[in-house]
């Protein structure tokens, strides 16, 4: 990790946990029960499941109960991360601070939920991240949409806020995992407008409008007005 680089030095100081300093854990129930229904649908039941970027560490709490027997670890380069971990100790998680890779873990299953769009080189991230597992659960924001790219503020905002430095759509986001060698097996729009904790009734009505929209068809509705995150499934293929 290069922490010259500011793309990644945010996460090392105080910049990312103070401005987001419960470390979005109230997303955590959800984010675990996408991905619970991601592997009940394949029928895949993991002996070991790692998480890249676990931030506070509850999407793995949650998915303790879903996962009574498997070895659960998560790994975190943000200091500020690790004054969660003690709150998960009764469900027997082991979390470790610092570079996943240098760990050489191989897992069964490792989740990748909210980072590719943080990173300063996602190509080389996911490039050495097709090495650790058999199969990859994806996370991915699609932030780019034609009305925010038409007001820019959304996307200034998660820049600074929460440090999303690449944006995506369903399209960009499956052809990035192609293009550095991973087959995707399934994917789902997560309908995150709707389904994600709402946060205020800007939120609520805005997903109002999505709806009517997304009734013409959910690509159209996604591009057109973004509100939307990617879930994807995908295994290591052939090196590109």
């Amino acid at each position: 990790m290069d922490v010259k680089n500011p793309v990644e030095r945010r996460y090392l100081d105080d910049d990312y946990v103070g401005k987001n300093p419960t470390w979005d854990i109230e997303d955590a129930p959800w984010k675990a029960q996408l991905v619970q229904q991601m592997l009940e649908r394949h029928r895949i039941v993991p002996r070991r499941v790692a998480e890249v970027g676990c931030g506070a560490g509850a999407v793995l709490a949650e998915l303790r109960r879903a996962l009574p027997e498997a070895e659960l670890s998560g790994y975190d380069i943000a200091p500020q991360a690790a004054q969660f971990w003690p709150g998960h100790a009764s469900v027997n998680v082991r979390f470790t601070l610092g570079d996943f890779f240098e760990s050489r873990e191989r897992a069964d299953v490792v989740l990748v939920l909210d980072v590719i769009e943080h990173l300063s080189d996602p190509f080389l991230f996911l490039s050495r991240l097709r090495e650790t597992a058999d199969l990859f659960v994806f996370h991915i924001p699609l932030d780019l949409s034609a009305l925010s790219v038409l007001r820019e503020t959304p996307l200034l905002h998660v820049r600074d806020k929460v440090g999303h430095v690449h944006y995506y759509t369903r399209g960009l986001a499956l052809a990035l995992l192609r293009e550095c060698g991973f087959d995707v097996i399934d994917w789902r729009y997560t309908g995150a407008a709707f389904n994600a904790p709402q946060r205020g009734w800007g939120t609520r009505l805005a997903g109002l409008v999505r709806r009517i929209v997304y009734a013409a068809g959910k690509d159209f509705g996604a591009r057109l007005l973004g509100g939307q995150t990617l879930l994807v499934l995908a295994r290591p293929g052939a090196r590109p």
